[in-house]
């Protein structure tokens, strides 16, 4: 990422350090702790939680898709089921509580995912070009990850964008 980011360009991906610290709050992980190690994650402009309303209608996307339940992402690790399905169930329904409560801490941009695929695409298209639209802030382009807002904090929405365009990466 960062050579990309040197060199000028967008970069998007479809996960980040958000979903490493949902799967080690999952499984026991001290959030403090695991806080602490990705702090010096560089903070994006932008994220956006694609949040599907079930566990089931997650199940759903991934048969749809072709893919097989995965063992990691079932949580099979944790016992939490008698079989790939269960496990999946409840180990996505623990991500789900652990990703809704990252989004008040980290301002997440929530796009509804329970709806079609296309539907959700053309809305992830909007919020990234209002993103990439915006004028980038006089300051420097890059900082390191806040700590997690106070539930006392207002959570509105990050605006802290960075100007990909500047050199000013060491």
């Amino acid at each position: 990422m960062l050579p990309a980011l040197r060199a000028g360009f967008v970069v998007l991906t479809d996960r980040y350090i958000y979903s490493a610290i949902a799967r080690a709050e999952v499984r026991g992980i001290d959030p403090a702790w695991i806080r602490a190690i990705y702090g010096m994650a560089l903070v994006p402009d932008a994220v956006f939680y694609l949040r599907i309303t079930t566990a089931q209608q997650l199940v759903q996307r991934l048969l749809s898709s072709g893919r097989g339940f995965d063992y990691w992402e079932s949580g099979m690790d944790l016992n939490l089921g008698e079989d790939l399905y269960d496990s999946f169930i409840e180990y996505q329904t623990r991500m789900l509580k652990v990703f809704d409560r990252l989004t008040g801490e980290y301002g997440f941009q929530v796009l509804n995912a329970s709806r079609s695929v296309r539907s959700v695409g053309n809305d992830l298209k909007r919020a990234v070009m209002k993103v990439l639209d915006e004028p980038a802030p006089a300051e420097d382009n890059v900082s390191m990850m806040p700590p997690p807002r106070d539930k006392a904090t207002p959570t509105k929405p990050a605006t802290n964008l960075v100007d990909l365009n500047k050199k000013a990466l060491p």
